[in-house]
């Protein structure tokens, strides 16, 4: 195996695409350089083909690097001694390196010891599409040597960027209009980068690779068709409650251990995300029904659901995006939906260390009156429960600020919120 000729490849390639493409600076980008400053490694997750090759590129750039990608078949089968090879061949090719870049390393067995050795002497760019990439061995080799980022497909904010639609405090009624435009786009078509390129179509191939690659060959699954059920059946179905017994039943699975596992391993794959039912207490939460969300909005509309049925649901789903994209930069925060017995629901439940510090709905109302009074009284009733004054309903195109008994409520349009 001539790995010269792969990493040269490799880099003329990633070279290429930032020279041709139109490439935007992800929101991420400075907060992790600052983390570059320091000796540790750069752990980078994220769902397959949300931009972490690219990302990860421009990290380096500007210094000495050497860079490989273990998603490319000539690479299939490296084993653990090739990797000292691959180093010896970055050397060969540029003398000296500061920075070596390790996409997609989960692919190789044992990594973690060769990565121990390298942060030594060199900083080190790891990225995978897995979060269990961080577990295991790695939290065992790397003790509190390693920081985590997940990159996820564009924010809206990102969208308009590359859109190249600057950010304002204030917008003009022209400038609004093109703005809910996009968001339109957005909702319909998602985040991720290479659908600007290739059409909707591509989130199909996305879809796949990441239920075969991710999922089936790495777990080694015999039952293909019941984990592909599972995953259309959690996308298809988002925004809305199950539990395992009940997905355990629609497959006719007989353990309901086996459709947790299932669960994890699409959750570890970053293709959906779970938020549990709030409650004080643990065990409650635990039996409690679960909510699904997925990564991306366009996704659904491609793979199970059409945008123009519900416009809600993938408002919704947007907002569930945002608030993991906020959790993702700060572990003391947590998200969760909440019902009570009376089946009163508020869609996100935001928790800060041990306090609750906002409740959230969503609703696709335009006006104050299309917006329904049991999602008021909801908010109210969840409030009140769990001691917490800070309440928002996120809408359509509806702005303002109301007391209903004795409660404040905001009022926001999803793009504004979005933008914050």
């Amino acid at each position: 195996m001539n790995f010269k000729t792969i990493i040269k490849e490799q880099r003329e390639e990633l070279e290429s695409i930032t020279k041709k493409e139109k490439i935007i600076e992800r929101e991420l980008l400075i907060k992790t350089k600052k983390v570059l400053l320091y000796p540790n490694t750069l752990v980078i997750t994220g769902v397959r083909r949300c931009g972490k090759s690219i990302f990860s590129y421009l990290l380096a750039r500007k210094k000495k690097f050497g860079y490989i990608n273990f998603d490319d078949e000539r690479l299939e089968g490296t084993k653990t001694e090739d990797l000292n090879k691959i180093l010896q061949a970055f050397y060969e090719l540029y003398d000296d390196i500061e920075y070596i870049i390790l996409d997609e390393i989960q692919n190789v067995k044992k990594w973690e010891l060769f990565v121990n050795r390298l942060r030594r002497t060199k900083k080190v760019i790891v990225t995978g599409s897995n979060s269990e990439l961080l577990s295991g061995e790695l939290a065992t080799h790397l003790t509190g040597r390693y920081i985590d980022m997940t990159l996820f497909p564009f924010s809206f904010r990102e969208f308009l960027r590359f859109n190249q639609v600057a950010e304002s405090k204030a917008y003009t009624t022209k400038e609004k209009a093109k703005i809910l435009k996009l968001l339109n786009k957005y909702l319909r078509l998602g985040g991720f980068p290479e659908v600007n390129k290739f059409g909707k179509m591509i989130l199909i191939r996305i879809y796949n690779d990441i239920i075969i690659k991710d999922i089936l060959l790495r777990r080694k699954i015999k039952k293909i068709d019941e984990i592909k059920k599972l995953a259309k059946y959690l996308i298809t179905n988002f925004c809305q409650e199950t539990t395992y017994s009940k997905l355990a039943k629609l497959l006719s699975v007989k353990q309901i251990s086996t459709i947790s596992n299932w669960v994890s391993y699409l959750e570890q794959s970053f293709l959906i995300f779970r938020l549990e039912r709030f409650s004080f207490k643990l065990k409650q939460q635990f039996i409690a029904p679960k909510k699904f969300y997925c990564i991306d909005s366009g996704m659904i509309n491609t793979i199970a659901f059409k945008f123009s049925e519900n416009i809600g649901y993938f408002m919704e789903n947007s907002v569930a995006m945002e608030l993991q994209r906020k959790k993702s930069l700060n572990p003391l925060t947590e998200v969760y939906y909440w019902k009570n017995h009376q089946q009163n629901e508020v869609d996100f439940v935001v928790k800060y260390n041990k306090k609750i510090t906002q409740l959230v709905q969503v609703t696709h109302a335009t006006s104050k009156d299309e917006i329904k009074e049991r999602e008021i009284k909801s908010l109210i009733k969840a409030s009140v429960e769990l001691k917490c004054r800070n309440l928002l309903i996120i809408t359509s195109d509806y702005e303002g600020k109301e007391k209903i008994n004795g409660k404040t409520i905001n009022f926001i349009p999803l793009w504004r919120w979005l933008l914050e």
